[in-house]
């Protein structure tokens, strides 16, 4: 089957991508642990997936506080700048274009894995019920601290800052993460906030924050740089609302008022929601289209006007130079599902073969 739609270019915002294959978001938790930077093997990494149109990294979190997993990345300080502009020189000498997925976990952590001193934060004090990955095993996530109006000003100014430094990196773009139940979705969420305030209670009051972010992100990088991040009726982390369709169409008609560059819906048939017909129905911007796609379904989705581009998650982990297989029609690598996660240098992360010889 051929598939001219999905290798054909794409304007997004202020992006003109090469093609409609987008490198999926991946957390691989391979960042240093004591500082929270990314290394050599990431600029390998990134780099050998530079014929998509658009990388977008791993959740990379935009203040010490948003922190909530083991061996995760930030764009925090200078230091942090200097390790991605590795990565993104990188990415741009191999002709592919990258954003940095803001990740602020809020009350997704445990103090296990973040410095000391660092905060867990949410709207409210409600503990998220379920458990994260620890040096020490499994544990439950604890009660976090309920964010005064002063905690909510500094986060959306991190948000902003950290967007400042992703421009200063090198990065072509940013993604908010709004989905899986980190600090954004729990703002958004009706089980996650039970503020009273300007920020807790009604839709456009639970809209607030991530509205006043996206101002935040405007102001710093220019909103035709922005994407969001989304997958509605997904209890991930206890993501939980009490009617997140109408939640949702909120947020995309915030998204379409605000003019972000792209929104990243995740199709998930167990929620019960159509996450794709929900944002054609609320944002006219261009929509990526993510979970298991082959890329005949790519094709045929890109065709028939579902989305506007697709990306790829695990066929991206085992198959540095997918698009070119994608072209060919095969073979694809299988990955390796015991080093997803963690791991020392280039073991399952950047050593997959390629078809033109070793990565």
């Amino acid at each position: 089957m051929a598939i001219d739609r999905l290798l054909s270019p794409l304007s997004m915002g202020d992006l003109d991508l090469k093609n409609r294959v987008v490198m999926a978001p991946m957390t691989r938790s391979r960042a240093s642990q004591a500082d929270d930077c990314v290394s050599e093997i990431h600029e390998q990494y990134y780099s050998q997936r530079a014929n998509a149109g658009l990388i977008i990294t791993e959740g990379t979190h935009p203040t010490f506080d948003g922190k909530g997993y083991n061996r995760t990345p930030g764009i925090c300080n200078e230091q942090h700048v200097a390790a991605w502009s590795r990565v993104t020189r990188a990415v741009h000498e191999a002709g592919g274009q990258i954003a940095c997925q803001l990740m602020h976990c809020g009350r997704v952590g445990h103090p296990d894995n973040k410095a000391v001193g660092t905060r867990l934060l949410g709207p409210s004090a409600i503990a998220a019920r379920a458990e994260i990955f620890t040096e020490g095993g499994m544990k439950a996530m604890p009660t976090p601290e309920p964010m005064s109006l002063d905690d909510i000003d500094q986060a959306i100014a991190d948000y902003g800052r950290a967007a400042e430094r992703c421009l200063s990196a090198g990065f072509d773009a940013v993604e908010l993460h709004c989905a899986s139940g980190y600090l954004p979705g729990q703002f958004l969420a009706s089980g996650s906030n039970h503020r009273g305030d300007e920020y807790g209670g009604s839709l456009s009051n639970r809209l607030r924050f991530i509205e006043r972010v996206l101002d935040a992100l405007d102001t710093a990088i220019g909103i035709g740089r922005v994407g969001l991040r989304i997958s509605p009726g997904n209890p991930y982390n206890d993501h939980v609302d009490a009617n997140p369709e109408v939640t949702y169409a909120g947020l995309l008609q915030l998204a379409e008022l605000k003019g972000v560059a792209w929104v990243h819906a995740i199709r998930m048939a167990s929620t019960g929601i159509d996450s794709l017909a929900l944002t054609r129905a609320h944002y006219s911007g261009a929509l990526i289209g993510s979970d298991s796609y082959t890329a005949e379904e790519a094709e045929t989705s890109i065709g028939n006007g579902l989305v506007d581009a697709v990306s790829f998650g695990r066929l991206y982990i085992a198959n540095p130079d997918l698009v070119e297989r994608f072209k060919r029609g095969g073979p694809f690598n299988e990955m390796d599902k015991r080093t997803i996660y963690g791991g020392e240098g280039a073991a399952g992360y950047c050593d997959y073969p390629m078809l033109s010889g070793d990565a």
